[in-house]
């Protein structure tokens, strides 16, 4: 376990792939960095667990721009080709409801000629829906084309930016205002007047949901973790971090940024107990921006009304996630590589989104049918995600001590216990008939849980939703009210996940080179632009080599089937899963 010391150019609060990501562009372009998490092991969302011969991941469910054309994926081959590589789904969603069973592939023609079949009388607004969706799949193909974000531009370049994003976005324009029970129905019924065709959609909240999905298929972008599970990301980006010459440092919570002259010039770190100044040129903050504002900046650093917007912020869900040990392969139950969505579609509408066990949407991944090193051999793994908010249940039976922290006592573990056999039914029911026979173990994740291994407010998994509000109050920015303080992180950007999670990364970096690194950041810029090859850029002297050396970890399961492989780690620290009862 590293220390850090106490000079760097640049302090990344965070672990993340945000914070991992601004880390290894910077310490590729030569600046010293040091990444500080309070957790035992990096990743974020993304650091999994171990359990009893299993391996989990313990948010990720599909990935985009991470195929062979993604944007994720060309990022990651400027900083070394021998990045963990997903794999782009044949399979991609399954539709299942008390009356309807329906598979989307990445050829999602063949799902709209099996409606048409089955509702002939609808053809032309099924036929009219899917090309909609198809522009929409093309239009997101396109994220790359407004990658970089407008702090990192010129007046001009400004100006071409919003044209490229109009025609981003112009797709999905006019279905936006199609939100909510009655903006769904409405949204629907431009398509398709039969109620059974409603009915596979029973549980989304806006018509955009309906579409992406179908688009992402078209555009063949919906990719699974890589072998090893998504946790291998962070590894091998900790690995080229420090390759660099630059330091990890977990276990170290951050408790102040230190300001002087409205500057950011370092942090307040705990360590081991002990408090320690860490001084930097900058700070980037890939952490709960919440946290950030009111927490670790001096009160009068950050504007109220700023503060205010962003409590008031509209933030995607947490969820309850339950983590499924199998004895027997979960091919076996009738699983496939597609993540199944369950819904109700005999409940009414808030009944989908109320957290309620026995009516809330669920949906359910079979990781091992993906990947069999993540489990023992002939066993499987199964994992199932519902929404779900922080405050039900009253804090899920906890209660706050004397530092404002969860208390998790019986009532808490009894919750959890009722919550889990509740879904685990629904699923046996519906989608695997003797499921429960083939249980192993299970581990339950509330939102508690989210929130503590996190720090995002709420224990929300993907910080501030797309929308409006959200775009009018700007809620996402890079700059904050502090000189040298970046966000670069989810929160600088609406959304999340792994391709939102980079870009934040990248351009907290890029604002950073444009002032101390000027060829790498105008060879960067390019690259990302498609305007220089992977080649041109490695050639030029702004950025240090790579040898392509990281060798992957092995699961526990490759550890029995060989001996390791010299180099190689297969029992890392931290990769135990939780120290409590708690996953």
């Amino acid at each position: 376990m590293k220390k850090p010391e106490s000079d760097y150019d640049v302090v990344v609060i965070g672990a993340g792939i945000g914070g991992l990501t601004a880390a290894a562009i910077l310490s590729k372009a030569g600046l010293s960095v040091c990444v500080l998490e309070k957790e035992p092991h990096v990743g974020g969302y993304l650091a999994g667990f171990r359990r009893k011969g299993f391996i989990f991941d313990t948010a990720i469910h599909w990935l985009n721009q991470c195929g062979p054309n993604g944007v994720v994926t060309r990022l990651f081959d400027m900083l070394g080709m021998d990045h963990p590589r997903p794999v782009t789904l044949q399979r991609t969603r399954r539709y299942l409801g008390n009356s309807y069973n329906y598979l989307l592939t990445n050829h999602p023609d063949d799902l709209k000629d099996q409606l048409i079949s089955l509702f002939p009388g609808e053809r032309k607004g099924i036929e009219r829906f899917f090309f909609r969706a198809r522009k929409i799949g093309h239009s997101l193909n396109s994220l790359s084309h407004i990658f970089r974000s407008e702090e990192t531009m010129s007046v001009w370049e400004k100006l071409r930016n919003k044209l490229k994003v109009l025609k981003v976005i112009l797709p999905f324009m006019p279905y936006i205002s199609y939100s909510g029970d009655k903006g769904l129905k409405r949204g629907l019924k431009c398509f398709f007047k039969d109620e059974q065709l409603h009915n596979i959609f029973a549980s989304e909240t806006e018509m955009i949901g309906c579409m992406v999905p179908i688009g992402w298929s078209y555009a063949d972008d919906f990719q699974c973790p890589p072998k090893g599970g998504a946790r291998v990301i962070p590894l091998w980006l900790k690995y080229v971090v420090e390759y660099y010459g630059s330091v990890i440092c977990t276990r170290c919570s951050v408790k102040e940024v230190i300001v002087q002259n409205n500057t950011a010039t370092g942090v307040l770190v705990e360590h081991k107990g002990q408090l320690q100044q860490v001084n930097s040129k900058y700070v980037i903050a890939a952490c709960d921006i919440e946290t950030l504002y009111e927490k670790m900046l001096p009160r009068e650093a950050v504007p109220e009304k700023l503060k205010r917007k962003l409590r008031q912020a509209e933030l995607y869900s947490s969820s309850v996630t339950i983590f499924i040990g199998l004895d027997c392969t979960a091919e076996e139950l009738g699983f496939g590589e597609e993540m199944i969505h369950i819904a109700d579609e005999r409940q009414p509408y808030g009944s989908h989104h109320t957290g309620d066990p026995a009516t809330t949407e669920i949906s359910i991944l079979a990781p091992s049918v993906r990947d069999k090193s993540v489990t023992p051999e002939q066993c499987g793994s199964l994992v199932f995600f519902m929404p779900a908010l922080m405050d039900s249940n009253d804090y899920w039976g906890t209660v706050k001590d004397s530092h404002g922290e969860y208390t998790r006592g019986a009532a808490y573990k009894a919750l959890k216990q009722r919550t889990a056999e509740v879904i685990i039914a629904r699923v046996e029911a519906l989608a695997a008939p003797g499921l429960r026979s083939h249980i192993l173990f299970y581990e339950v994740a509330t939102p508690i849980t989210h929130y503590r291994y996190t720090g995002n407010k709420n224990g929300t998994m993907m910080g501030a939703k797309p929308g409006r509000k959200n775009m009018q109050n700007k809620i996402a920015h890079y700059q904050t009210p502090v000189k040298h303080l970046l966000l670069g992180g989810h929160w600088a950007e609406l959304g999340g996940g792994v391709p939102v999670a980079a870009k934040a990364g990248t351009n907290a970096g890029l604002m950073i080179l444009k002032k101390e690194n000027r060829p790498a950041f105008n060879a960067l810029c390019r690259y990302i632009e498609g305007k220089l090859t992977l080649q041109d850029l490695l050639a030029r002297n702004c950025f240090k080599s790579y040898d392509h050396s990281w060798v992957q970890p092995l699961t526990p399961a490759q550890s029995r089937a060989a001996e390791p492989v010299p180099g190689s780690y297969p029992d890392l620290p931290g990769m135990t899963g939780a120290q409590d009862d708690d996953v």
